[in-house]
């Protein structure tokens, strides 16, 4: 089995609160892990993540010990960077073992063709999105923001995080959804499946010889998607894991 996840957003509200949804988490994690071949995490992992060279949030240890379990045993996972988890250096590859990808990446997956995209970005009327984008990941903003003290950094990426997810919220894409018309772009250039998150709204969407699938979030109703070679389908977390 492969799975996908997307838009968990550990670290959104305070601490006793956002303990249920890394229990969860961790919860599905153990519950998939001698059937799991690999998992996407397919972006906004966290709500904000931002690494040091020594130091890196420390609310979300319980989440990264699980992930390098499942690591030591043979599930591939790969994580896309999302819009609120761009913070990365080199801890997720040099302990966990795990390469983060900061673009969409391509995979074959029992013999079909999946686009993965976190989706940020993507949507219409989102140019000024895409612009901070290459800013706020470029290499000497990061060195230049690691000279703040990581307290001060850490909390000032989780207020920045806050700020930009009430932003997209509130925003007006237009009629259209620009996440979906990329979809079909992809799905007519010969991919299966393309399987993006970023707007937190669950879709299953048959595009002509294609499938469009968005992931949704687990702020409101945690799933995830499943591929067993033969169907792709999204299961409630809850559900699943009784």
């Amino acid at each position: 089995m492969v799975y996908f996840i997307s838009d968990i957003h550990l670290g959104l509200f305070e601490r006793s609160k956002d303990k249920q949804r890394e229990n969860l988490l961790l919860a599905f994690l153990a519950h998939i892990q001698n059937n799991a071949e690999a998992i996407y995490i397919v972006g906004d992992l966290f709500d904000y993540w931002f690494e040091y060279k020594f130091v890196i949030p420390k609310y979300f240890y319980r989440t990264l010990a699980k992930l390098h379990e499942l690591q030591e045993k043979g599930v591939k996972i790969e994580y896309l960077m999302g819009n609120h988890d761009f913070g990365h250096l080199d801890f997720f590859s040099k302990e966990l073992n795990i390469d983060i990808h900061h673009n969409d990446i391509e995979r074959v997956i029992y013999g079909k063709k999946f686009y993965i995209s976190h989706g940020d970005g993507k949507a219409n009327n989102d140019t000024g999105y895409r612009m901070l984008k290459r800013v706020l990941r470029a290499d000497w903003a990061n060195r230049f923001y690691r000279f703040i003290h990581p307290d001060l950094g850490i909390k000032m990426a989780a207020t920045s995080s806050k700020k930009s997810r009430n932003y997209t919220d509130n925003k007006q894409y237009g009629d259209v959804d620009g996440l979906e018309e990329f979809a079909t772009e992809i799905i007519d250039r010969g991919f299966d499946y393309v399987i993006m998150g970023h707007r937190h709204r669950l879709t299953y969407k048959n595009i002509g010889s294609g499938t469009y699938v968005n992931l949704g979030d687990w702020i409101n109703e945690p799933h995830c998607g499943i591929f067993d070679g033969k169907k792709f389908s999204l299961q409630n977390v809850s559900n699943l894991i009784k």
